[in-house]
């Protein structure tokens, strides 16, 4: 029996829905194929803006209170996010009413009125602040790092985008971007809960059929072009830790490599007895937490580890990370830490049937990108990870030249100076 049904209106909308008769209540979405790295460099931002901006108001509610009133009438809340891809609209919708709740994103997305723009700005440039310190130097991570992995491209930049573009981006702007994106072709819809697929179509039909657009444009490609050749970042920032992140440049999700990388998170960062862990917090005492996190885009990806430390430990915690970079690419992992890595790993997918949010996420993302992973897909490609792919997976990506640091915080003179000889030491 198939996982999901998806069904392509006339019109060039894919139509999803994820069979789940024993819950209660149902999950709608709606993915589009816009996010920041659709983004010209003097419109950063204007994706994410374009998302806040939907929420304020359509031609059939036309507040933003009123809008919020009747998602709650029908058991919604309804949110929004935006990446570097793509943007997702959900909301938790009560079964008895799925066809008010898929009316009411077609609202939303063909019928904005674009209310209160200078507001919205205003929210949006104290959402853009909060990544900056006093100085006005970005302090997150994440966006540190980003440009370090992608330097002069899209996918190097924020993707709440920067204050001064943020500031400049007109009405006529999000217009355009919304007549170019959010079109029925680059749209995917999915309901999942306890939903008849013929039903979820009948109201998708009505509430999205004369939805029309043209294809749009392709984001810009990556070409594979080399890092930033500074390894490493530093902002000085306030604080009682300093915020260290480690990330490796990968290829895209459609490598060969891709379930191997997924297994290598998990070993590494993935609850209490992952590496990371047990490494720095249960032998060394080094940290609370640590956090590995896999990102996989179309052509290029990143694996990046977070921890935050005092400055005194910071050499003592990149030596440690930099230790278990190398034990994975020098030695295979034991057939029985896999074993039990695969294990968690399956029962998480076998539990993620139980979330509908989690499957409607799961196949309209696939859909939209192009990357099918069914459950049962999945757990076929873990049973073809081994110790000695993952070892030759690791030795390939997991690379000196591959690897860049962002830290941010009140670190001193001989803590810089310390962890660059260890790096400049394992980049050889």
């Amino acid at each position: 029996m198939s996982e999901y049904t998806c069904t392509t209106l006339p019109n060039g909308l894919r139509v999803i829905s994820v069979r789940m008769p024993h819950h209660h209540s149902a999950e709608v979405l709606i993915y589009l194929g816009v996010g920041s790295r659709h983004e010209a460099a003097h419109k950063a931002g204007v994706s994410h803006f374009l998302e806040h901006m939907l929420f304020k108001g359509t031609e059939d509610f036309p507040t933003a209170l009123s809008l919020e009133r009747a998602f709650e009438a029908v058991g919604g809340s309804a949110n929004a996010a935006t990446d570097s891809e793509t943007t997702c609209f959900h909301s938790r919708v009560h079964p008895d009413h799925i066809g008010e709740g898929i009316a009411l994103f077609a609202s939303m997305l063909q019928r904005p009125l674009f209310n209160d723009m200078e507001m919205e700005r205003r929210v949006i440039l104290e959402e853009a602040m909060g990544d900056l310190n006093e100085t006005g130097r970005q302090i997150n991570s994440d966006n540190i790092i980003a440009g370090l992995l992608f330097p002069n491209h899209p996918l190097g930049l924020p993707t709440v985008g920067n204050c001064p573009a943020i500031s400049r981006l007109t009405l006529q702007q999000l217009k355009r971007h919304h007549a170019t994106f959010y079109t029925p072709t680059n749209a995917v819809l999915a309901v999942a809960g306890p939903v008849a697929h013929q039903t979820v179509l009948a109201a998708a039909q009505q509430a999205f059929g004369d939805w029309q657009g043209a294809p749009a444009p392709a984001a810009r490609a990556w070409l594979g072009a080399t890092c930033s050749p500074a390894p490493l970042r530093w902002v000085r920032d306030a604080g009682s830790q300093v915020s260290l992140q480690l990330a490796f440049l990968l290829p895209g999700r459609d490598s060969k490599h891709a379930v191997n990388l997924r297994v290598l998170r998990r070993l590494l960062g993935w609850g209490g007895m992952s590496r990371l862990m047990l490494r720095l917090r249960e032998e060394l005492g080094l940290t609370y937490a640590v956090d590995a996190d896999l990102g996989l885009y179309a052509d290029a990806g990143t694996l990046a580890i977070d921890l935050a430390v005092k400055a005194s430990n910071l050499a003592k915690s990149t030596e440690a990370i930099l230790e278990l970079f190398s034990e994975l690419r020098t030695s295979a992992v034991s057939e029985e830490e896999l074993q039990h890595i695969l294990s968690s790993y399956r029962y998480d997918l076998d539990y993620s049937r139980d979330q509908v949010d989690e499957m409607a996420l799961r196949y309209a993302w696939g859909e939209l990108t192009g990357c099918h992973r069914t459950i049962a897909d999945d757990l076929a490609a873990l049973d073809s990870v081994t110790p000695a792919g993952l070892l030759n997976t690791s030795r390939e990506l997991l690379t000196p030249a591959n690897l860049r640091g962002a830290i941010v915080g009140p670190y001193r003179t001989r803590d810089r100076k310390d962890l660059e000889a260890l790096v400049a030491n394992w980049r050889g």
